[in-house]
């Protein structure tokens, strides 16, 4: 499994700071088996979208953003992402929202968007630390699984 990760973020593209939630975003990649590409650090806005273009040009499994899913006027992400899917998988983005509300309230302002762009899974988490954590242990356990359902595998069935 090849994934990609970027994470939106204006001030770490412009070397503010340094890009926390990326570099745990890979860590838990990697823990679920994949061969992880990233972060790519990249303004919010429109680079995020080339960002994700060219990611998909790349051929990766999965594509996993973080950052730019909030409510302020620059976080974009959803709105750069949401073109370029084919298909939406809406109980990804509902199941990470529901399971960060529960420890913090404001997860559920999260926009984030899950979705199938061509045999891509892509998956828009939020920008914090936690926010990745608690999005990669809703997505982890079914990681496997929807990308065999992206290509084409049959539904797994309990013997």
């Amino acid at each position: 499994m090849k994934a990609l990760v970027i994470t939106a973020s204006n001030r770490a593209a412009s070397g503010v700071y340094e890009d926390r939630s990326g570099p745990v975003l890979v860590g838990l990649l990697r823990d679920a088996g994949a061969s992880v590409t990233g972060p790519r650090v990249v303004p919010d806005g429109e680079p995020v979208r080339s960002a994700l273009r060219d990611g998909l040009a790349e051929g990766f499994d999965v594509i996993v953003t973080t950052g730019g899913t909030g409510l302020t006027p620059g976080d974009l992400t959803p709105e750069m992402t949401r073109p370029l899917l084919d298909r939406e998988v809406p109980g990804i983005a509902e199941a990470i929202r529901a399971y960060g509300a529960e420890k913090v309230p404001a997860a559920v302002l999260s926009r984030g968007l899950a979705g199938v762009a061509g045999s891509t899974l892509v998956v828009n988490l939020p920008g914090s630390t936690g926010g990745v954590r608690d999005g990669m242990a809703v997505l982890a356990p079914v990681l496997g699984h929807a990308l065999d359902q992206i290509h084409g595998g049959d539904h797994r069935r309990e013997a």
